[in-house]
């Protein structure tokens, strides 16, 4: 009797099953979501990645004054709190440099100083002729935010410091890469004015 019953079990689940994965996965699969992106790439950098940036490099430094040395560090809670959110800002920020379809600039901006910075059109098309360059640069500014969170969550000055070290060197990197001009004669300063 249970032999029987279990072949009667068997059959209709054998056949049911492979409908009920289907519709499971199916109904689990998160639909697919648009998203747009707002900032240009030099947009997102001045206005997320280097406020971010410049937090964290600032948090610790020594002063000589007249006066004498002042050292400067993160020392309450809600001071390594802060630095914690720019972190984390830096690693978002390293995601939204990954979605495609981010311009570099807006249409008809120029290079800061084109005898030293490439103009957006050149880093546009350098970015998409090899875009896991380009994915390994921002995940390279991700792993440094990574070791800035760790070094906050225990409170390491000297981490924090090394982790500094290692998020402008990602950055420096990466700017090699897109940003600066290999210029043939020294840069003098001012830089030339646009032609009206």
């Amino acid at each position: 009797m249970r032999s029987d019953l279990r072949s009667r079990c068997r059959r209709p689940f054998g056949i049911v099953l492979p409908w009920l994965l289907v519709a499971t996965t199916a109904c689990g699969r998160a639909p697919e979501v648009e998203y747009r992106t707002a900032a240009t790439v030099r947009e997102v950098m001045q206005a997320i990645v280097d406020p971010a940036a410049d937090a964290i490099w600032a948090a610790v430094e020594i002063e000589a004054t007249m006066e004498g040395t002042v050292y400067k560090r993160p020392e309450t809670d809600e001071e390594w709190h802060a630095l914690g959110r720019h972190a984390l800002t830096l690693m978002e920020a390293g995601n939204l440099l990954l979605m495609p379809g981010r311009p570099v600039a807006k249409p008809g901006e120029r290079a800061g100083d084109p005898r030293i910075d490439r103009h957006p059109d050149e880093i546009e098309a350098q970015v998409a002729r090899d875009r896991s360059l380009w994915a390994s640069h921002a995940q390279t500014l991700q792993a440094a935010a990574d070791r800035t969170l760790q070094a906050i969550a225990v409170k390491d000055v000297t981490a924090l410091v090394d982790a500094g070290e290692a998020l402008d060197l990602a950055c420096e990197r990466c700017h090699q890469t897109y940003w600066y001009r290999e210029s043939p004669q020294p840069v003098q300063d001012p830089p030339p004015r646009p032609e009206r």
